[in-house]
């Protein structure tokens, strides 16, 4: 049989396995339920293939565009893996999977990600399957890529935060895509299918000697050196790591492992990702090809053969590319970059650009694009094209009423309307777009001494500790934890998992701080908080103030922190004043006996 981590669950596999093998896994002893396929689910997936069968004979006879064709038309295809026609073909004839990878090297999506989110988005709306995958492990080694030096190493806690928050984000930000993209028709389908999935899955339970008995064999020494990213870094950056150079074996495994087991058969990248896309492809081929299980052989063959493409990458107009490594990321999360601000950045979109990024960032007709930019030309100064797209653009990244308010926040600030603009941001429309921040800030003597109604208060993830009791007391709210031992214990590295709160002691509480800094709460499917966990001093020093926070707390804080600091000063006067009395008696007696030795007679000197 094929091993066990490369199949979570029923695959094409499952179709060629003999007679004998069936008949000892229908015997063995399992503690999984078994779900029977009715016939109204295959009568569902008959008529999907049918009409996607329909629609490749509308697209080959010349009344549809095909897909490819209308990403190359968003822009959004920069090169292709292979032959264009043969690429074409497949996307057509086949309901085939594509997914894009996210490292989270960082505590938010910018702008850059979402070039090739949005070709998936649009593969999505039209029926493929979609995978979002987040590298959790991948995250920890570092994409080498166009770089000359290492990445610097962040701690655990850091990698665990970016992880969460980046999860969160892909999380609303599929729905917001399928509520968008009714907008322009594209009504949601029994056939859609999309997932968002995290590498730390297969990773955390590989072994290492799998990767290299499947895979190694299959990866030539001189084609890797051969790479430019290899090559640069060795002779003009700072060197390659081990690590580094295993970087493009890791993310050929991933795809590997979503082909086999979800039928996972296109990437999409960055034009940076070619080199990886290209790596992943051969490591397919070999695998599918020499691997030792002859099920797993003929399964890779019945998926197809694997294919990618790149996007342009986002850049300045002065050529520079967006992106954290560049310092000039525009953030997706409203608590780094505000959709106020967001709104503005797409606002002064330069008149040579606003074409282009309505194609890539908006589900509108390129018909209704071309005529809105006609409408723009005829008095460019009100910048009707640029209002158009960046309220586009928040509609599908924060929702339709973010977009509603940040638009009518530029329209009123441009007439100058102060008042309404005021009346509105002190408790008008606004104040419901001013979503708080995953992150918090919280002091360890609130975590570790204090009930879960007053964190949860605090948090602001309850309106009061009452309610927060309530809350727990019903089950109603989780911590970042794992959810399959009965031991109170952190999540695991890497991983997304969640324990049912409970109104324990504080003592429990502090079990589930990750690296003694980090800790997670959520209550209802997106309302999570990643907090930060500080001493008491450093949350004193900063200013802040949480919710049920007591009024006298700092005060009293900063008072012990005083009297440390005196404690500390006494102690310090102390120790110098011991020194200086042990330098006293230590140089009394070399004062004495320099003394002696000026009074002392001279000796006559013997003369020979």
């Amino acid at each position: 049989m094929a091993p066990a981590s490369l199949f979570r669950g029923p695959t094409r596999a499952d179709l060629y396995v003999c007679t004998r093998c069936a008949l000892r896994a229908s015997q063995a002893p399992s503690r999984i339920s078994r779900r029977w396929i009715g016939m109204k689910y295959l009568a569902k997936v008959a008529d999907a293939e049918n009409q996607w069968k329909d629609k490749a004979a509308r697209i080959n006879a010349g009344e549809e565009k095909s897909m490819l064709t209308i990403l190359e038309e968003r822009g959004l295809v920069q090169t292709i893996t292979g032959d264009r026609e043969t690429f074409d073909r497949q996307m057509t004839n086949r309901r085939l999977g594509a997914y894009v990878g996210i490292d989270p090297t960082a505590a938010s999506l910018h702008v850059g990600h979402l070039l090739p989110l949005m070709s998936l988005f649009w593969m999505f709306v039209n029926g493929y399957h979609a995978v979002s995958l987040l590298g959790g492990a991948t995250a920890k080694i570092g994409d080498p890529t166009d770089r000359l030096t290492t990445r610097e190493k962040e701690e655990s806690a850091v990698r665990t935060a970016n992880m969460a928050n980046m999860h969160i984000q892909l999380k609303k930000l599929w729905p917001n895509v399928e509520l968008y993209g009714t907008k322009y028709g594209y009504k949601w389908e029994w056939s859609w299918h999309r997932e968002l999935v995290n590498n730390n899955a297969w990773w955390n339970k590989l072994p290492m000697l799998e990767v290299l008995q499947t895979l190694g064999p299959g990866m030539r020494m001189g084609s890797m050196l051969a790479r430019d990213t290899v090559k640069n870094k060795m002779s003009k950056g700072d060197g390659m790591s081990y690590a580094e150079f295993s970087y493009p074996l890791m993310q050929a495994w991933d795809w590997w492992h979503m082909y086999i087991s979800k039928g996972i058969q296109m990437q999409i990248g960055g034009s940076d990702q070619y080199g990886n896309i290209t790596a992943g492809i051969s490591a397919i081929k070999y695998i599918s090809s020499y691997h030792s299980n002859p099920v797993v052989r003929r399964s890779a063959h019945a998926t197809g053969e694997p294919m990618g493409f790149t996007v342009p990458l986002l850049t300045t107009s002065s050529g520079q590319k967006f992106g954290k490594s560049a310092g000039n990321a525009i953030w997706l999360d409203n608590s780094m970059t505000s959709s106020f601000d967001l709104y503005g950045y797409f606002l002064r979109t330069s008149d040579e650009d606003i074409g282009k990024y309505l194609r890539m960032f908006t589900f509108m007709p390129l018909e209704d694009i071309d005529s809105l930019l006609e409408n723009h030309k005829k008095d460019p100064s009100q910048r009707i094209a640029q209002h158009k797209l960046a309220r586009e653009f928040l509609e599908l990244v924060h929702g339709a009423n973010e977009a509603k308010d940040a638009e009518l926040q530029h329209r009123l600030l441009f007439k100058g309307n102060k008042t309404d603009i005021i009346s509105s941001l002190t408790g008008g429309t606004f104040a419901a777009s001013k979503a708080p921040s995953h992150n918090v800030t919280l002091p360890r003597s609130l975590i570790m001494q204090k009930s879960v109604g007053k964190i949860l208060y605090a948090a602001g993830l309850a309106t009061s500790k009452s309610e927060g009791h309530r809350v727990a007391e019903k089950h109603g709210a989780y911590i970042g934890g794992n959810p399959e031992k009965k031991t109170h214990e952190p999540m695991p590295d890497g991983n997304i998992s969640w324990a049912q709160l409970a109104n324990w002691d504080p003592k429990i509480t502090r079990k589930y701080l990750i690296n003694g800094e980090l800790l997670l709460l959520r209550r209802s499917k997106h309302n999570v908080k990643v907090i930060r966990v500080v001493s008491d001093e450093e949350y004193a020093l900063s200013g802040e103030e949480y919710p049920g926070m007591d009024p006298n707390l700092r005060e009293e804080v900063l008072k012990r922190m005083a009297v440390r600091e005196e404690i500390k000063k006494e102690e310090r006067e102390t120790v110098n004043n011991i020194l200086q009395e042990d330098e006293a008696k230590e140089a009394r007696p070399k004062a004495e006996a320099i003394a002696d030795s000026t009074h002392a007679p001279r000796k006559e000197q013997a003369t020979f």
